[in-house]
């Protein structure tokens, strides 16, 4: 038989063909950083794109059943760079696209983004050859069709009957399946007949597995998280655990039936989304979903219609009261690496040099960061050199953080320490007075 073990996979991910994306997102940037994050199976991202497509064939080849690993003299070029550490990982990728669907439907414009994921390059081909009959797959690496996202499903299956369709983050106000500003109130009024074949949907970094389980609706869908990165450094920001062997159809089997072999998922705190709470970035009013009833939905700053975000649009749609979460999956809170170790060094950005030698230190002492964030003992980081690491890390695990939500575009700020003193005297040094 063989063996299964959890597996860290994160599917939604781009290139550096699409907008806003940094250069870095190639194959040997993303294997780069896969392994660095801890990430077992991730997607390619943007396999609609001409050139993408291209550089995909000519880098990777077939592993395991509808599985990629890059071809051995480009791994071995980067592994030559990489700490000891995690070099012997191994990484393997999926073919992902990202598609913007933005049609009419029951009287409204609709703006919707899907994940879409294929087993072959044969059918991801032929899927292509559909999609260019409708709309430029050259202009973005996420392409905007004029597409009826239910005819978009009916497409893929046709290509390959085994594709994973996944509505991507659910929740966001201008592009999501449950959108405040261009989505719908269910997910059998946007795929209709088709509704059968989409067993999963994706959190968004604005809400988590508990905001969706108030939604009953959501019962028969698996709740999975990516990281929807634009650069190989936000690789993993949210993640799905599968109990699985290297076997794309195993993987897709465990997602869609969301049995015991989709252990769960690690997931941002939904407040850093830069969705969560309702507001105006440019008047700069930031309002819970309590506000906005008390203000009528209405910016007290330039009198429009505010953004309404995230938990307001899921209270819009729950039928469960809030103290009412069953713990379906298990659920993982974590904060980036080089978000706590710029607030340990009093540093504003996490793309200083000090930050990244203070993380490439870490990761050549002690692993990968997911192995950091999740399982190594304090005391092994503690003993490594890095006590106020470790004091964060122990506070993040313990869900005892700071936090200020995002809302309007404006990503939140999740910190581990209310302020200096405290970060100081944790660390076991004099406190400031």
């Amino acid at each position: 038989m063989v063996k299964t073990m959890n597996r860290i996979i994160d599917l939604h991910i781009h290139s550096h063909y699409s907008r806003a994306t940094s250069k870095n997102c190639t194959i040997e940037g993303l294997y780069q950083w896969g392994k660095i994050k801890g990430i077992d199976i991730m997607g390619t991202g943007d396999f609609t794109h001409p050139k993408w497509s291209a550089e995909l064939q000519e880098k990777l080849e077939p592993a395991e059943p509808g599985l990629f690993r890059v071809k051995p003299d480009i791994g071995r070029e980067i592994d030559k760079k990489l700490p000891a550490s995690v070099r012997e990982r191994q990484v393997r990728f999926m073919l992902s696209v990202e598609i913007s669907n933005i049609y009419s439907k029951g009287g409204k414009v609709r703006k919707l983004h899907n994940l879409v994921i294929m087993p072959s390059f044969a059918a991801a081909t032929a899927f292509n050859e559909q999609l260019g009959r409708i709309g430029n797959l050259k202009a973005d690496g996420r392409p905007i069709l004029g597409l009826d996202s239910k005819e978009l499903l009916r497409l893929a299956l046709a290509a390959e009957e085994n594709t994973l369709f996944i509505p991507a983050h659910i929740w966001t106000p201008w592009f999501g399946l449950f959108g405040s500003k261009s989505g719908f109130d269910s997910l059998a009024e946007a795929f209709e007949e088709l509704s059968p074949h989409v067993k999963a949907a994706e959190t968004g970094l604005s809400s988590d597995p508990y905001m969706n389980w108030r939604v009953s609706q959501l019962d028969g869908i698996t709740m999975v998280s990516n990281s929807d990165a634009h650069s190989p450094e936000k690789l993993g920001r949210e993640a799905n655990i599968v109990d699985t062997t290297l076997d794309y159809f195993d993987i897709r089997e465990g997602i869609m039936t969301g049995d015991r072999r989709f252990v769960g998922t690690i997931e941002f705190f939904p407040q850093e989304g830069k969705y969560h709470y309702d507001g105006h970035r440019l008047c700069n009013v930031r309002f819970s979903p309590k506000e906005t009833k008390a203000h009528g939905g209405v910016c007290p700053v330039c009198h429009q219609p505010l953004v309404v975000g995230v938990e307001y649009r899921v209270e819009e749609l729950a039928d469960r009261p809030e103290t009412e979460q069953p713990k379906k999956k298990s659920v993982e809170y974590i904060i980036p690496l080089v978000e706590m170790i710029a607030e340990v060094k009093d540093v504003k950005s996490t793309s200083s040099r000090k930050v990244k030698e203070e993380y490439m230190n870490l990761i050549a002492a002690l692993g990968d960061e997911f192995s950091l964030l999740r399982h190594v003992p304090l005391e092994a980081i503690k003993a490594a050199g890095f006590s106020e690491v470790a004091e964060a890390i122990s506070r993040m695990r313990a869900g005892n953080v700071v936090i200020e939500p995002g809302y309007d575009g404006v990503y939140g700020v999740v910190k581990v320490f209310a302020n200096a003193a405290q970060m100081k005297k944790a660390a076991g040094q004099k406190a400031l007075l």
